[in-house]
């Protein structure tokens, strides 16, 4: 028998939270609805959850404090949806780089959160295990290189400072959350940009060159970021956090 998905809806407006939780109900998923941190905290100690609904504008702790504690411990795993009232940009690239796995903006329709949910959730799974003990850190450490995960730039051997753009940086994010694992277009797409490729689509190659420029690659022969006919990517190289020598 399938098992159904167990959703946590983490918002402060009691009558959103009921409602998700009738239409998420009638659509075969399993709903837990809490109104902050204090209460999805206990809610995550007595259950397994297969993917969490978080509202940003939450009194007391946000949503970005909570996704970021998410992000820990034995929830590191769990996909997070982040929802907002606003429509910022920044809130959601900091949700985005916080860890949340997709951005919905208030208000919306009840069949695109589900679009989202089940995208989120199909996406999840055809990912390998993050390394979030490498996420997590200040500074990440690769082959000859530190990601400072603050400023947002690279250091080289010499502490020479690279910059990167926004989507430099968050593409080189996914490599260092998945190394060793091929990665497709899709995936990569879905990571770094939220959405699905299309056909013919070919900016992640494109933003992948751009990258191998950064870590000054030999383009016959790429020590960090491989190429794999016919699939997609692999960072080559082993990845850990960073700490500075005694």
């Amino acid at each position: 028998m399938e098992q159904t998905d167990h959703l946590l809806i983490v918002d402060d407006d009691r009558d959103i939270r009921e409602l998700l939780a009738e239409y998420l109900t009638k659509n075969g998923f399993q709903v837990t609805a809490v109104a902050n941190g204090r209460q999805m905290r206990a809610a995550l100690e007595v259950n397994a959850f297969d993917l969490v609904i978080l509202d940003l504008m939450l009194p007391g702790e946000d949503g970005l404090a909570l996704c970021r504690d998410l992000r820990t411990g034995k929830t590191k795993a769990i996909p997070i949806l982040m929802l907002t009232a606003r429509a910022d940009e920044t809130d959601r690239v900091i949700g985005l780089e916080m860890g949340a796995d997709d951005y919905l903006t208030k208000p919306f329709a009840a069949r695109e959160l589900m679009a989202r949910i089940r995208a989120v959730l199909r996406r999840t799974r055809m990912l390998p295990p993050r390394m979030h003990e490498a996420v997590a850190a200040h500074r990440i450490g690769f082959g000859d290189w530190i990601l400072d995960t603050t400023a947002r730039h690279l250091l080289d051997a010499s502490g020479t400072m690279v910059s990167l753009s926004g989507a430099e940086y968050r593409l080189l994010r996914v490599f260092l959350d998945h190394p060793q694992h091929v990665l497709n277009r899709d995936q990569l797409l879905n990571l770094t940009q939220g959405r699905e490729a299309e056909l013919f689509d070919r900016s992640i190659d494109l933003l992948v060159s751009r990258l191998r420029q950064r870590l000054m690659e030999d383009a016959r022969e790429p020590r960090y970021i491989k190429t794999v006919r016919s699939e997609g990517y692999v960072f080559a190289v082993a990845v850990a956090p960073w700490q500075s020598p005694a």
